[in-house]
């Protein structure tokens, strides 16, 4: 996931970004964010930065069914905050990166102090937020 921590702060923040992009897409507000936090900047797997190809002796495999939802994205997370043993971390998340970051609070709340969401869609939010809640009274 090409992960790796930059910053002088101690307070942890997660950069996510969107669909299409990569983490260089931080670059302009990493430099003060780095003053205050201890950054966590990461490519997900269906970025451009991730070799994908089979002839790499690191070969990475992208699962369409596996990732054909939001929940696996999620589950990736978690799994790279506890690799990292971040806990408490602000999360900015664009895009469908704002979804998951969502989602894998939910799943792990321990792991967020606050969700920074950036052109994410409400309506799925919501709806997935809702839809948790009924699950966990029934």
């Amino acid at each position: 996931m090409n992960a790796r921590l930059i910053g002088l702060g101690t307070e942890p923040m997660v950069l996510c970004h969107g669909y299409g992009g990569d983490q260089s897409v931080w670059d302009k507000v990493l430099p003060y964010l780095a003053q205050r936090y201890i950054i966590l900047l990461f490519d997900w797997n269906f970025s451009g930065s991730i070799n994908h190809d089979d002839q790499e002796p690191n070969n990475i495999t992208f699962d369409a069914v596996k990732y054909s939802s939001y929940e696996a994205f999620a589950d990736d997370l978690i799994d790279l905050l506890n690799e990292i043993d971040l806990k408490s971390t602000v999360l900015i998340g664009h895009s469908m990166s704002g979804m998951i970051g969502c989602i894998a609070s939910i799943k792990r709340h321990d792991l967020f102090s606050n969700l920074i969401l950036v052109g994410a869609s409400p309506s799925y939010t919501r709806c997935m937020l809702v839809l948790k809640l009924i699950v966990h009274r029934v």
